[in-house]
């Protein structure tokens, strides 16, 4: 009876490559999304001369079409490791994820900083929207394209996460076997803060089903409506906020690291962008990561328990922790005052991992 069964499997498959192969090329990649690109350099952080800068465009599987800024050493011979680059959750390429991009492109990496679904200069709509699933596959999208450019070795290609989008980075890393390493820089588990609240580390139902039924109610009033409610983030935080509030206005309503297509600096959030989260744990299977692993996180960050946590879940002996001493969540944006990015040790790792 089994050689029954797997014949028939077989016999399936081959049907399924054969018709595949015969039917018109159908499910081709989608077409762009027309976006509208700045053209001038406006970025928080100085261009670098070191690098070649070019805007370009991607899509991915959901057929959203990205903007990304693509930084390539000037002095490159051949092909070489490419890194895909993306957060803080909530940011765009012009802040945080454009400078990591550049710098290690002045370390001799063809990198990519892109604006995730829905959000920057990006395609899709509704605007200002999260999800686990599109947010994961944005980084995978981010390799597709990295595998297309002659400037890439397609075998050696890594990803940098920033605070939220480092989360995302290790469930990118759970799920395509391409990622070779990954570092996830003061990183957040969007899902647990969802969950269970910035101050909460334990699981806490009631306070989900308070959530569930505000944001589903919110979707009611939304659709009765036609327009999407966007929340406010980074409102200028009391005296007695807590210190890391007033870290990310410092860094988001600041000339520090302001910029206009920025949820973080002004736009909000899809009221009920978050809803998905509640359900889908993104971090379920980082312990089946075999390529390398860098969690990067400050020693006094509100937020450094992420880091630890997702440590203790990863396998093998090319993982590692790299605790910054003093450096508080948003000083690895962008180094904050003390020039606290590690730059040298994630060269060093890509270089010794990729």
């Amino acid at each position: 009876m089994r050689s029954v069964i797997i014949f028939f499997m077989a016999t399936a498959l081959t049907l399924s490559t054969s018709a595949v192969v015969a039917q018109d090329v159908q499910n081709k990649v989608a077409d762009r999304e027309p976006l509208q690109l700045v053209k001038e350099w406006d970025k928080i952080f100085p261009k670098s001369d070191k690098v070649n800068h070019e805007k370009v465009t991607f899509v991915n599987r959901f057929g959203i079409t990205f903007a990304a800024d693509l930084y390539v050493p000037k002095d490159i011979i051949g092909k070489t490791t490419a890194i895909a680059v993306s957060g803080p959750f909530g940011a765009v390429k012009e802040q945080s994820s454009g400078l990591y991009a550049q710098k290690m492109a002045e370390y001799g990496f063809v990198t990519l900083a892109f604006d995730p679904s829905y959000t920057g200069e990006s395609g899709g709509h509704p605007r200002n929207l999260a999800s686990p699933d599109i947010n994961t596959e944005d980084f995978s999208a981010a390799v597709d394209y990295l595998t297309t450019r002659n400037e890439v070795d397609a075998a050696h290609i890594g990803i940098i996460g920033i605070c939220g989008f480092g989360g995302f980075a290790i469930n990118a890393a759970a799920i395509d076997t391409r990622i070779k390493a990954t570092v996830a820089i003061t990183m957040y588990d969007i899902s647990r803060c969802t969950a269970n609240g910035y101050f909460d580390k334990n699981d806490n139902p009631e306070m989900r089903r308070a959530m569930r039924i505000q944001m589903n109610d919110q979707r009611t009033k939304d659709i009765r409506e036609g327009a999407y409610l966007r929340n406010v983030m980074n409102p200028k935080p009391s005296d007695d906020a807590p210190q890391f509030m007033k870290d990310y206005y410092d860094y988001y309503k600041t000339p520090r690291g302001y910029h206009p297509r920025s949820i973080n600096s002004g736009q909000g959030w899809n009221m009920t962008s978050n809803l998905a989260f509640l359900n889908a744990p993104i971090l379920a299977y980082a312990g089946e990561i075999e390529s390398a692993v860098l969690l990067v996180h400050g020693g006094k960050a509100h937020s450094r328990y992420f880091s630890e946590d997702t440590f203790k879940r990863l396998k093998g002996d090319n993982k590692q922790l790299l605790i910054v001493p003093d450096a508080v969540h948003c000083d690895l944006y962008d180094g904050g005052d003390g020039n606290y990015i590690p730059w040298n040790e994630i060269a060093s790792f890509y270089k010794s991992n990729i």
